[in-house]
């Protein structure tokens, strides 16, 4: 995940805040528990493309000997995978 669980807090806490002084969001009790359910949203979203990756890393094993040959280069691949599980999957990152 590129943001830290501070940072995603902090974003939470700020979109609660300013939806409730524009108006579009009335919390009834606490704003705990609004603010808990946004940011455990957020780092779902983001964590997409973190386990996308390791999903990446994990397919890519079977080429590792090719690689270090030399008759194929990691990145490309790495890159050619992961778009084609991201099209498959219908995912946005």
């Amino acid at each position: 995940m590129k943001l830290s669980k501070e940072r995603v807090r902090n974003l939470a806490q700020a979109l609660v805040g300013q939806l409730e002084a524009k108006g579009h969001l009335e919390v009834a009790g606490g704003r705990d528990g609004v603010v808990q359910a946004l940011d455990d949203a957020i780092t779902e979203e983001l964590s997409i493309e973190d386990r996308l990756n390791t999903e990446v890393r994990s397919l890519m094993k079977q080429y590792d000997s090719e690689i270090e040959r030399g008759g194929a280069d990691y990145q490309k691949m790495f890159t050619l995978i992961k778009s084609k599980l991201v099209r498959e999957r219908g995912l946005i990152l």
